[in-house]
């Protein structure tokens, strides 16, 4: 088995935070830049990606701050394995900026890197934040 690495990224967002949060936590956000289409009942989530479907547990939500993910799937690790998004402001700037926090296994590490380096480009242009 291996072990898949933690790794955050950081992204500067031209945008509150309360409109960010919504195309973070909800399903119609989610479907607009993460996925063809998000279903959810409760705290269980569908992701849609053509013919696949990808199934996670909503595990923390904190308006307006973080939503954290973890996928539900048959790997032995799926219980460490998480995928977070946290807004933060700075107090004095009050600049916004989203770190994501996903695992990848290390081979993996770059391209999961530039998954979620496209996948904020396009959240960024449905806000209009670029």
């Amino acid at each position: 088995m291996t072990t898949k690495t933690l790794f955050t990224i950081e992204f500067d967002f031209q945008s509150s935070p309360q409109l960010l949060f919504q195309y973070l936590s909800t399903p119609s956000g989610l479907s607009e830049w993460f996925s063809d289409n998000v279903n959810s009942r409760g705290e269980d989530y569908t992701f849609i990606w053509g013919d696949a479907e990808e199934y996670a547990k909503l595990i923390q939500k904190k308006n307006n701050e973080k939503v954290r993910f973890r996928w539900m799937n048959d790997e032995e690790d799926q219980d460490d394995c998480y995928f977070e998004f946290k807004i933060v402001v700075d107090e004095i700037t009050k600049d916004v900026s989203l770190n994501i926090t996903d695992f990848a296994e290390e081979d993996e590490l770059e391209e999961a890197k530039m998954l979620w380096n496209n996948l904020v480009s396009s959240l960024k242009q449905v806000l209009g934040s670029v």
